[in-house]
């Protein structure tokens, strides 16, 4: 759903331009009471792992592909502060790096990528776990559905973006109908993927998981014939089975193979927004990105004659980049926390 330039007359751009801005400034201080020592550097992982899994198209309908959003996954796992960062982060990446998503739109899909599938993922998502029973299943379960509304609400979101600043005349409801149409399907592939995920992080590590902390159930000990809580841990148990550590490393290795490898072998068919723009004319404003000459436009190498080579070299790249930039931005946050008590 990336949005390229000329699709969104510039008077909108702006406007969410600093929509953008102003929820990245709020964004940042809400991080400051997510981000600590042991969550920081799983954001900056989050944020790789979403553009890694973001250049892996999958089919959804004839001649259309889906890719993940991101923005259920990274507000579960690392709240919905600093998840807006991390989807933020990777749309910078691919906008300046690989001419994905237009440079003038970047205020355009941050609302509509990051802001949108953040909001309403998380809402969904504390909606559900304070009415489901408190346990990892549930937690699982609601992510998947949270994920899953969170996708078509994007769609909409731009429906209304264009109807304010779209470039061309063309008959709105169609394109209403068609880009939620086609994103209800993309939403299942996103559940599916966000479900997975956090299912995974929770079976090894559920005290990084920002959506489960406060729903595990005490340990119930007998004593005098009465049910009593057992002390708590001072550790938690899956923190000595599994380290920070090896959950990041494998994490980064996990991320890299998505980029560099299984992405060559990915769905080829016009995402869902490229289908209908194409496929209703709202595509005719287009404009030449302005990062066309990048040597990683298209999420090649240039110079790089193998496509398959060629398309993992800039996988990996991306992956590197993303992940540095992340981690720097969420520990710069987690030091101005600190900076912060001490003061």
């Amino acid at each position: 759903m990336h949005v390229p330039d000329g699709f969104i007359d510039a008077p909108m751009s702006a406007a969410t331009g600093v929509v953008a801005a102003g929820a990245i400034a709020v964004s940042l201080r809400g991080a400051r009471r997510e981000l600590d020592e042991r969550t920081a550097p799983l954001a900056g992982l989050v944020a790789s792992f979403i553009f890694a899994v973001q250049m892996l198209n999958f089919p959804v309908a004839a001649g259309t592909s889906g890719h993940l959003l991101g923005g259920a996954l990274a507000a579960i796992l690392v709240g919905p502060y600093t998840g807006v960062l991390c989807v933020s982060v990777v749309l910078l990446m691919q906008g300046i790096l690989f001419a994905d998503g237009g440079l003038t739109a970047l205020g355009v899909n941050i609302t509509d990528m990051a802001i949108t599938t953040t909001v309403v993922a998380y809402a969904v998502f504390r909606g559900l776990v304070t009415i489901l029973p408190r346990s990892r299943r549930s937690i699982t379960a609601a992510s998947f559905v949270a994920a899953l509304l969170s996708v078509p609400a994007a769609a909409l979101v731009f429906t209304l973006l264009y109807a304010l600043g779209g470039t061309t005349d063309v008959s709105l409801g169609k394109v209403a109908t068609a880009m939620i149409g086609v994103h209800v399907l993309i939403g299942v592939g996103e559940a599916a993927i966000t479900a997975l995920t956090v299912g995974a992080v929770i079976a090894v590590r559920p005290d990084l998981v920002h959506g489960a902390r406060g729903l595990e159930q005490r340990l119930k000990l007998r004593v005098d014939g009465e049910l009593v809580d057992a002390p708590r841990p001072l550790e938690p148990v899956a923190a000595r089975d599994t380290s920070r550590r090896k959950l990041w490393i494998g994490g980064l290795v996990a991320s890299l193979v998505l980029a560099g490898f299984v992405s060559f072998y990915a769905s080829s068919n016009p995402d869902g927004l490229e289908k209908v723009a194409a496929d209703q004319g709202i595509d005719r404003q287009t404009k030449e990105h302005a990062s066309a000459d990048s040597p990683l436009a298209d999420y090649g190498v240039r110079d790089v004659e193998d496509a398959r080579l060629s398309g993992g070299l800039a996988g990996v790249i991306g992956v590197g980049v993303t992940v540095v930039a992340g981690t720097g931005v969420f520990w710069a946050v987690r030091r101005r926390r600190s900076t912060s008590q001490v003061a």
